[in-house]
């Protein structure tokens, strides 16, 4: 991909020095004050690694009692909690990333700003584009403690795109999915989630899951996930459009896409796949809606709640 022809985004801040305390390790802590040890949090990573809905709703699948109970919408929620006006943003560094998985990240997202500016021109509105945040382990957000566990994701009531840019090295090593229009995807995905909370999807898919049962959240966690995929390749569209990309990258991109459906995700933990406790979708639909997105370009076509 050629990322060095994109300009570097000024909504990007560089937190990699913190230090992240001493709550950062000791694995992912659950509700009662339990823990999951490292081999267990491999299951986290993988599935919500990627497309950082609530890993709490992975977590409960894999100890077999579904999704948890649904967060009131007064509670940030990470990946589709309700609309609020952020405060002031902390100070950031502008075009600041000199290290290159920095400057990659500042590029991508720059790209990303550029093609949704632009879209949602088109349909006579403007385009507030996310911050990201880079940290190394854990760091703090409006949806509470952001952990390397939980992986990339967006918090919605900051409006915040978090990343440890260790995940990129786990996303080829781990999930035998690398190069950098992979990783670019996983941040277009992030991203399209961010355009789920300004254009009110969010609100409205957040407002139905305190109305159904841990069924019903998981199969709208599915169709907000697959929706985000759309998006992404909706970026992926434009970046092919102006010839950035090089041969080998939409493989790449398809390659991560189908990593991370949930039936891929629980053969490779448990060994069986259990449809009824999806919440990002399956390899197929996963693919099926990225592509949607890369051949249209259209978000009118990335209308996954009402498709399969």
């Amino acid at each position: 991909m050629r990322w060095g022809d994109f300009g570097r985004s000024d909504n990007v801040e560089d937190r990699t020095g913190e230090d992240p305390g001493a709550g950062s390790g000791g694995g992912f802590p659950l509700g009662g004050g339990m823990r999951l040890g490292g081999g267990a949090l491999v299951v986290i990573v993988v599935a919500s690694l990627l497309f950082g809905v609530n890993p709490l709703e992975m977590i409960g699948m894999l100890e077999g009692g579904g999704a948890p109970p649904a967060v009131p919408s007064a509670g940030p929620q990470p990946g589709y909690g309700p609309q609020r006006t952020p405060g002031p943003p902390p100070p950031r560094a502008a075009n600041a990333p000199q290290d290159p998985a920095k400057d990659f990240v500042s590029a991508v997202l720059r790209d990303t700003e550029n093609v949704w500016e632009t879209v949602f021109k088109t349909m006579g509105a403007h385009y507030e584009a996310p911050r990201l945040v880079l940290f190394h382990r854990a760091t703090h957000s409006a949806c509470g403690g952001a952990k390397s566990s939980a992986g990339p994701h967006y918090c919605a009531p900051d409006r915040t795109v978090y990343l440890d840019t260790g995940f990129f090295e786990d996303l080829s090593r781990r999930f035998g999915a690398p190069g950098d229009f992979a990783q670019a995807y996983v941040i277009a995905h992030e991203v399209g989630h961010h355009v789920q909370n300004i254009t009110g999807t969010m609100r409205k898919v957040d407002q139905q899951m305190q109305r159904t049962d841990a069924r019903g959240r998981n199969a709208l966690s599915v169709r907000l996930e697959l929706q985000a995929d759309c998006y992404a390749g909706i970026w992926g569209y434009f970046a092919q459009k102006r010839n950035k990309l090089e041969p080998g990258d939409l493989e790449e991109g398809f390659k991560a896409a189908a990593a991370v459906g949930d039936d891929s995700i629980q053969k490779r933990a448990q060994g069986y796949v259990v449809p009824e406790s999806f919440t990002h979708g399956s390899a197929e639909q996963r693919l099926r809606w990225f592509k949607t997105g890369l051949e249209s370009g259209d978000i009118r076509r990335c209308n996954t709640f009402g498709g399969g």
